[in-house]
Formats: structure tokens, sequence, C-alpha cells
């Protein structure tokens, strides 16, 4: 798949989460077969670009190419703005967003709410295609609510103002994450259009992935939720569609070893006591469904150095490979996480 002048490794998109998607987990989801990761979404308000917090999200360094940035906002020239302030640091592809459902971003008519004003998502997009020499992307749901879907016609406003490739979450802003993903509206929206259309929203297993792509002809797909905890999804989903096949699920060992490198990755890119408690949600991921988890997160998370997180964190996977070399997930457990 091509987005623009970049020719993607594969079709895997990894989500933009914010929160989730900084450098360290973007890195680590394209060692584990992602073809592409989108960055946590960067505010257009010009005023926030000094933070601390801006300028970690805009933080590339040593990240493969390419490089992409999600921007959110509701003002056509300070998204401009911000398309360009994000090139200059280093984005190689920007990413608007018009698919965040959160009512914070949404009461201030940003993220999905721009779904609501056409004219104002023609305005936008014009602005941003216009103020960078880099390929400009696109996420959208399929509309506000079930009343007023109107993703195709987005999807068709989008091409015409140039963005180089689409991907649609298949639920509207009012579904938040219940109900199954409207892959019949992604298959429309692809149908209609020339640029890469990329599926998101439910898509937890190698089985779905093709079947996904079956259902839509998409192009690519997007997977978020699902990769907390299990960066590894990526490579399995390369492989069985490829081969037909499953690859053996990671062992104890191999998990152990990821999580201990994901750690110290974050106490680098965030400092020791901030990375400490970015830290806690994602073991918390990665431990989701295991026997004793429940017990281990709860005392983990009220461990305050990263020494102990370390030790914590060892203690409980060689629990875990007493038992076996291979991991058993409560997979009721797991999706019970992924929906909540």
């Amino acid at each position: 798949m091509h987005i623009g002048p970049y020719r993607l490794k594969n079709n895997l998109v990894v989500a933009p989460m914010a929160g989730v998607t900084d450098r360290p987990f973007r890195q680590l989801c394209k060692r584990m077969g992602a073809g592409l990761a989108v960055s946590e979404m960067v505010s257009s308000n010009s005023l926030l670009w000094g933070s601390e917090k801006t300028r970690r999200r805009a933080n590339h360094e040593g990240e493969v190419e390419p490089r992409t940035v999600q921007i959110a906002g509701a003002d056509p020239q300070m998204m401009a703005d911000a398309a360009r302030y994000n090139v200059d640091q280093g984005a190689q592809i920007i990413d608007i967003n018009m698919g965040c459902p959160a009512k914070k971003v949404c009461n201030v008519m940003a993220g999905s709410a721009l779904l609501q004003n056409e004219l104002l998502v023609e305005r936008i997009l014009n602005a941003v295609v216009q103020a960078v020499p880099v390929p400009v992307t696109l996420k959208i749901r399929t509309g506000w609510d079930r009343d007023h879907r109107n993703a195709l016609a987005i999807a068709r406003l989008a091409e015409e103002c140039g963005i180089q490739s689409l991907a649609i979450h298949g639920r509207t802003r009012a579904c938040g994450y219940s109900g199954n993903a409207e892959y019949d509206t992604i298959a429309v929206v692809k149908q209609s259009l020339r640029i890469p259309v990329i599926a998101n929203g439910d898509i937890t297993s190698p089985e779905k992935a093709r079947a996904v792509l079956e259902q839509t002809g998409a192009d690519g797909l997007m997977i978020g939720r699902a990769a907390q905890g299990r960066p590894w999804i990526f490579r399995e989903i390369e492989y069985f569609l490829k081969n037909d096949e499953k690859l053996p699920p990671p062992t104890v060992t191999e998990i152990h070893a990821v999580l201990l490198s994901h750690l110290e990755e974050l106490y680098h890119f965030y400092g020791v006591d901030l990375g400490v408690r970015v830290a806690r949600k994602h073991i918390s991921w990665y431990t989701r469904g295991l026997v004793g988890s429940a017990h281990f997160r709860h005392t983990m998370n009220r461990l305050p150095t990263m020494e102990q997180q370390r030790t914590a964190v060892t203690d409980f996977f060689v629990a875990q490979a007493e038992h076996s070399p291979v991991l058993r997930y409560n997979e009721a457990i797991v999706e019970e996480g992924l929906a909540a």
C-alpha cells in the first residue's frame, strides 16, 4: 500500500490513540510488524505547542519512517498552522482527526463532531492539504449518529480535496465503541473511491482481519485497542494473511522480554517518575486475562519505583512460566477489556 511517495511494508496500521501511541509504543508496534503507526493527536492550538506534552508528541527521534502525526481542531487556519508546525518537527504524513468520539474533543466541535458540518470539513481539508508539501490523510467515523451517516459524502469530499488515504472506524460518534462495526458502510465507501481506504474497528485476531478485508475490500486495516498489551498482533495478522496459517503464540519468555524492553523505553522517554505512572497501564494490558492478574495489577499499581515495577513484572512472569511456556489468556476477560 502506498500513501503519497511512501510504500508501506504491509497494509497494517496502528490507530492513533490518545495516551497510548507515544513514540515507544509506535516503535514497538513497527518492530512487531505494523507497516505504519499514527501518533497521538496533537492540538491545533498553538498556545499548547510549547507544553511538555506536545513536545513529546512531536518527538520522532529515531522513529522508523514514515513518521505520521495526527492533528485535531476545528479552525481551518489553525489546522493549517499545526500541519506546518509538525512537518517542521519531522512529520512526513499529516493525519486529520475527524473520528475521535471523546466528549472533550467533540464539545469544541473537533474530532467526529466535524462530521455534522460538511462545509467546515471541506474548508479544513483544503487548508491543510494546501499548507504542507507532504501527504495528508484523514480518519473519520461513519457519521454523527444512526440517523446521520454521511461517511460516503465526507469520503468523496476528502478525495476531491486531495486527501491521500482515508481510515474509517465503522461506528458513528454516538455509538462510541459499542455494538458491531459497520463493515458494509466501509465497503460502500471503498467502492466509490480511488484513494486507499483503511478499515478500522473490532479487528482483534488474524481471522477477523482477513474477514474484514474480504467483506470491505479495504486496502488496509487499522488496529487500535487490540494492540494494547499485544503488539505482536501485527506479525500474527501479517503471517496469517500471507500464509493462511497461524503463527504459534508468543512464549512467556518472549512476552516477558518484550514488556521489560517496553518499560525501559517508557522510563527513558518520560523520565523516571512519569515513566512509572505511564508504565502501569501498559503492564495492566500485557497481563489482562492471565491467571492471578487481577491481584497482581492491584499490587503493581501501588509500586512507586521502576526497580519495584521490574521486579514485580519478572516475578509474575516467572510464576506464569512455571505453569506453561505459553500464556493462557482468559479471552472473555480480554474481550471485556476491549469493550470497556
